[in-house]
């Protein structure tokens, strides 16, 4: 025994305690092979993680969270008090007007109306307001001083106009040289309708003319135009 032991101690090395303990430890230290457990070791037979359905596989790659967008301040308003938002957030084109028009076809009309002509007033009002200044005025430019001009309903003061019934007339006088007057006539009210004139120089007037019958339509200069005219060829403006 005695020289086994020597030869043992001087030809072989003892088996070390840790390789008696090895195998005890991997045992102790292996996975039970009671329940299978998923790992990341790829295999032939694995479904591509990315492709399977997350509930049966519980390798396959979840998708990436989308942040959700967010709202514009003014529509995220809009959208608590219930509110649509304005069209040009939303895309949609806006309504037509409720003739059926674009909006700029519908503010470029209301451009083209023009203001209501002032021939267009009430007879009396066109008349105060805006052919006795005027014709005041144009009768100033013709070098006429003294001018006086009124507008009365009244009697016609021409022989054989004794029946007929009170109209409107614009009557005009100065006195620079012997004592002149006309009268402009408007038996119909309407500076549209029929007209008439007369005018003296200090004697009570006999006949009666039509003032302005050939034209379709009156307006104010050409109001003011022809009584200024037919002053004239009555030699009554200017040096006359």
């Amino acid at each position: 025994m005695a020289d086994q032991t020597n030869h043992n101690q001087a030809g072989e090395v003892a088996p070390s305690t840790v390789d008696k303990q090895a195998p005890s430890v991997a045992e102790e230290q292996a996975p039970s092979t009671d329940s299978p457990e998923a790992t990341d070791i790829p295999t032939a037979n694995a479904p591509d993680p990315k492709a399977a359905n997350p509930e049966d596989n519980p390798n396959a790659a979840k998708p990436a969270a989308v942040p959700p967008k967010r709202e514009k301040p003014a529509a995220a308003a809009k959208g608590a008090r219930g509110e649509k938002p304005a069209a040009a957030a939303t895309g949609e084109k806006p309504a037509a007007s409720a003739t059926g028009e674009k909006p700029a076809a519908a503010a470029k009309a209301a451009k083209k109306e023009k203001a209501p002509a002032v021939e267009d007033k009430p007879f009396v009002e066109f008349i105060e307001q805006d052919y006795l200044p005027a014709l005041q005025k144009a009768i100033a430019q013709q070098g006429v001083q003294n001018f006086q001009v009124s507008f009365a309903k009244q009697k016609v003061p021409i022989t054989g106009f004794e029946s007929a019934e009170e109209c409107w007339q614009i009557i005009g006088s100065w006195s620079e040289i012997g004592k002149r007057q006309f009268n402009l006539y408007f038996p119909e009210e309407d500076i549209q309708g029929k007209k008439g004139f007369s005018c003296n120089e200090g004697k009570k007037p006999s006949t009666l003319e039509s003032f302005l019958i050939d034209e379709r339509r009156i307006t104010l200069d050409l109001l003011v135009f022809g009584l200024v005219q037919r002053l004239d060829g009555q030699k009554w403006l200017g040096r006359n």
